[in-house]
């Protein structure tokens, strides 16, 4: 969700002190997950931010809701979906088993390789995504689905601490009505700063 992800941007700009948002992109192009971690890691960032519109398959119309993942080896049920799909990307870029080293998105054992790279940052991952989905159900008015772990490539070769959030399911015709509505999207927003703020705050509370 761009809309979404440069409202965050422009909040934290307007609103925070001593805080640079950096951008994967700011047009409806495409970046591919290594990309994106690279561009983190190179620029030496505090925290990593990826924001989506979830799905399910059909027959799952009913779900609904936001979702925040950390990085983890828990891809039981549906968190297994939502990282086979979050994954699956990947393979539609050319010479994906070489960049990716041989990854597959489709097989449950290739996903354990990933909990030792954000194993350092897991506690402060929790804790930004806890802070997100509070401001999504008591400040936004969503229906939170909770903190999840999930093997996600995007979060696994980030050296910080990073999250995932799912703004809602575009196959909830509800919902899909709602992420398409400016008004929801600004309270989406504004519940990810909130949610970063509180992070933040919290962070400088322990030094």
């Amino acid at each position: 969700m761009l809309k979404v992800s440069l409202m965050v941007g422009k909040y934290l700009e307007d609103l925070m002190e001593n805080v640079e948002v950096i951008y994967t992109r700011k047009s409806d192009e495409y970046s591919h997950p290594k990309v994106r971690a690279i561009m983190a890691n190179d620029l030496e960032a505090d925290l990593y931010v990826s924001i989506h519109a979830n799905a399910m398959p059909p027959g799952n119309e009913g779900i609904h809701g936001t979702e925040t993942f950390v990085m983890g080896t828990k891809n039981t049920g549906r968190n297994f979906e939502v990282a086979k799909r979050e994954n699956s990307v990947i393979m539609l870029e050319e010479n994906y088993e070489e960049t990716y080293e041989g990854f597959d998105p489709a097989v449950p054992i290739s996903n354990i390789m990933f909990s030792i790279m954000q194993e350092a940052f897991q506690e402060n991952s929790i804790n930004l995504a806890e802070n997100i989905e509070n401001q999504f159900s008591k400040r936004a008015g969503r229906n939170s689905l909770g903190v999840k772990q999930s093997s996600l490539w995007v979060l696994w070769n980030t050296a910080m601490p990073s999250v995932l959030v799912e703004l809602g399911y575009l196959t909830n015709l509800k919902e899909e009505k709602e992420l398409n509505n400016a008004q929801i999207q600004d309270y989406l927003a504004s519940a990810i700063y909130r949610g970063i703020r509180d992070y933040k705050n919290y962070l400088d509370s322990t030094k």
